[in-house]
């Protein structure tokens, strides 16, 4: 029995998560499970999957589940905080972690899974995005295994070479071609994207997400973010990166080889395959998943991406190509963009310009410690909040 830890289990990924090891009882088991503050949702999946420890991030939530599991399963350990993350991250029982908590607060908890030398599923792209460099570093030098989990990394990683961290030219690869839907808005005229809606931002039309990750798909800083995390994951430069607009989701992304070879992974839009993937590897395993139909889906479209409809991916590759902390800072903005805008605080086309403002003002530092990359994070939260004050709904 493979023990593992889900961090952020209330959550898309951390659901799909449980649907599949659920599927597979006799070979895995459940020894952590954490939330942000959706106490009803992690106590029911307490309940079902019976995990030694439950965390929740939020200090109250904790105390409230607490309450509950005392008479429904004591025998579970409620832990609270960053603390309580940290410490399930690197359970000796947990040989695997899924590291699905969105955003930068996943940070900590996903790098002490790395220092601990855990198989990491890795949903959290914010790990990479803001300490590339720190976090690799940490995979290699605990032994620890990096296995992703975005659908389009995880397509890459099944078509590269196994040993494509000797880098591209020496394992005869070419180039990524990383697919994007476009989103929602991929064709609406530019000039009516300022009214755009956050409901209409977060009805994506492959795939079910949260509401934050939803709109990062809309604006494609979702694709940014994963041009940076693939630079990191596969030992490239955003040089060898191309972005394909590809509205059916069914080819999850490619790789050229220097022969002209093109290897493409397939599969209907459900997180459950990379997941069953990234649990199973090198083996496979049912994910629950129906069979991909060929035939209904009939044809295959693909674009370039217009960077003046999706500026936030030019700030991301800006970002990755400058280098140090700056692609935290552009994460940092981000979240507070997006925030500001599910709020109604901002309009929708705001959020590149809140993002791209924050990215001028502020001042990037060598990203070697995290002490570093959490002050610039810091830093360029305060600044994203005085931009969203700037850009306004009346502007």
């Amino acid at each position: 029995m493979i023990g593992i830890t889900v961090l952020g289990a209330t959550g898309s990924i951390g659901r799909s998560t449980l649907d599949v090891l659920g599927r597979h009882r006799d070979r895995y088991r459940v020894v952590a499970l954490t939330a942000n503050s959706q106490v009803d949702k992690l106590y029911e999946q307490c309940l079902e999957h019976r995990p030694h420890y439950a965390v929740m991030a939020d200090a109250d939530a904790a105390q409230r589940l607490a309450e509950r599991l005392h008479a429904a399963a004591p025998e579970i350990a409620v832990l609270a905080g960053m603390e309580g993350l940290e410490q399930v991250a690197a359970l000796p029982e947990a040989e695997y972690v899924m590291a699905a908590i969105v955003g930068a607060a996943g940070l900590k908890p996903t790098l002490a899974a790395a220092r601990a030398g855990k198989r990491v599923l890795l949903a959290n792209k914010e790990a990479l995005v803001m300490s590339g460099r720190l976090f690799m570093e940490a995979v290699q030098q605990n032994n620890a295994v990096l296995l992703p989990i975005d659908s389009e990394h995880n397509a890459i990683f099944q078509c590269m070479p196994t040993d494509f961290a000797r880098g591209f030219e020496r394992v005869g690869v070419r180039r990524i071609l990383l697919t994007a839907s476009g989103g929602p808005f991929r064709t609406t005229p530019l000039d009516q994207l300022i009214s755009v809606t956050p409901e209409q931002a977060v009805a994506h039309p492959n795939w079910s997400m949260g509401r934050k990750i939803s709109v990062d798909s809309a604006t494609m800083m979702n694709k940014g973010l994963e041009v940076i995390e693939a630079c990191w994951l596969f030992n490239t430069t955003p040089a060898q990166i191309q972005v394909v607009l590809h509205p059916q989701s069914v080819i999850h992304s490619m790789v050229e080889y220097v022969d002209g070879s093109v290897l493409a992974q397939l599969g209907n839009p459900d997180m459950r395959t990379p997941i069953a993937h990234a649990l199973a590897w090198p083996e496979r395993m049912d994910s629950g998943v129906s069979s991909l139909d060929i035939f209904s889906v009939a044809r295959l479209d693909f674009t370039v991406p217009d960077l003046n409809r999706f500026p936030c991916l030019r700030l991301a590759v800006e970002a990755m190509l400058a280098g140090g902390t700056s692609s935290a800072i552009l994460n940092a903005a981000n979240e507070v963009a997006v925030e500001a805008f599910l709020q109604r605080r901002i309009a929708y086309t705001a959020i590149p310009r809140v993002i791209e403002s924050v990215l001028t003002e502020s001042v990037a530092h060598s990203a070697e410690t995290l002490e570093q990359i959490l002050a610039d994070d810091a830093a360029a939260r305060a600044a994203a909040e005085r931009q969203v004050i700037l850009h306004g709904v009346t502007h």
